[in-house]
């Protein structure tokens, strides 16, 4: 049987269209037409894709890397949901090798019961890093890459990870190429390479960084770091934090204007919605200040923010037009992850899971059909 939206505007990844009638069926859009009246259908002022948040930490209560078990990614997805997230990867940070494959498969067990979910994989971020820029990562649990146990996240990952964050320089060329021939996506982040080492992991295939700015070899005018090979090459794509905090939005503004369709949005939520005050896992610890996770040490712990303030934060502090703000949320992720053909646009054949919002951009709800 079929269903119908109506919407006063559709951002469909691509192009903005008005007053448009969606028929959907078997949770399927089957049919997209203009249309004069809702005519009985279900009707919203704004509707966009599924927003897909590619990197987030925890839920309204739970954490992945302390709890890497099913109830935290389920708290991890249906806190998103309130927030208009509808697809997402549960990341888990650096920790030991047991807690990276309890973590797949908790991921990999999550989906086979959920099968409906937006629980697309997840992002593993690190535990190969370099030091120096570990950020809040376990100095204890950083560690360089060996074969054995790249063998092994390769094989316990297949289809569950679809996104790991190394600091290339780490790696010999045979670790990078085994990463990259599994069909992993790979980010550079965490990471102190030179321009050139940067420059060389771009060209052997690593294909985006792991939030621009932070963590990473920063651009001066005679070493331009891994920011400024991000900036000099234009098929690497650029997830930011948009939040004032871990980049200024003067700095977003400069990103936007070089990167152009290459930047997208991310959270790095450490958890959603301020609920938890103080959180700590082994040496790893936050408390909630003024709207910021700060550790012990001063340093910044993770995000506050969702994905939906980051698209109010891109439009209204930024300047980036909605259109594509809602684009770096939605088809630019999934492009980048490689997964534009299942999720990130309204069109025939996609999934009939939306984002509403509000024309103030405060509220923001998933919908599916």
């Amino acid at each position: 049987m079929s269903q119908s939206i109506f919407a006063k505007t559709v951002f469909t990844g691509n192009e903005i269209l008005k007053d448009q009638l969606i028929t959907v069926e078997n949770n399927k859009i089957i049919g997209i037409k203009h249309a004069l009246s809702p005519d009985g259908a279900s009707e919203v002022v704004n509707l966009a894709p599924g927003l897909f948040e590619s990197h987030i930490n925890g839920g309204e209560k739970y954490h992945f890397t302390q709890r890497a078990d099913e109830d935290t990614i389920d708290d991890i997805y249906q806190s998103g949901l309130t927030t208009g997230v509808a697809f997402v990867l549960p990341t888990l940070i650096t920790s030991p090798q047991e807690n990276i494959l309890k973590g797949i498969e908790a991921v990999r067990s999550y989906q086979l019961k959920n099968p409906n979910s937006g629980v697309l994989g997840m992002h593993l971020e690190g535990p190969f890093l370099n030091p120096v820029k570990r950020g809040a990562h376990i100095a204890e649990f950083v560690r360089k890459p060996t074969n054995q146990d790249l063998e092994e996240i390769i094989r316990y990952g297949k289809g569950i990870i679809k996104l790991i964050t190394i600091a290339p320089e780490m790696f010999t060329e045979e670790q990078l190429q085994m990463l990259l021939y599994s069909g992993i996506k790979v980010s550079a982040g965490h990471s102190n390479a030179t321009y050139e080492e940067a420059s060389k992991a771009f060209d052997q295939g690593v294909s985006l960084v792991t939030h621009l700015y932070n963590a990473m070899s920063s651009f001066g005018h005679r070493e331009p770091g891994l920011v400024g090979a991000t900036f000099d090459n234009k098929s690497v794509y650029a997830p930011i934090i948009i939040d004032n905090v871990h980049c200024t939005y003067a700095a977003a503004r400069i990103a936007y204007k070089v990167k152009k369709e290459m930047l997208f949005l991310i959270s790095d939520a450490l958890f959603l919605n301020e609920k938890v005050k103080h959180f700590k896992w082994e040496e790893f610890d936050a408390t909630l200040t003024q709207g910021k996770y700060i550790n012990t040490d001063g340093n910044l712990a993770g995000a506050t923010i969702s994905l939906s303030d980051a698209i109010r934060n891109a439009v209204y502090e930024v300047g980036i037009p909605l259109q594509e703000a809602i684009e770096m949320a939605t088809i630019r992720p999934a492009k980048a992850l490689g997964l534009e053909s299942s999720i990130g646009q309204i069109a025939v054949g996609y999934p009939a899971t939306f984002t509403t919002f509000d024309d103030q951009l405060q509220n923001f709800s998933v919908v599916k059909l």
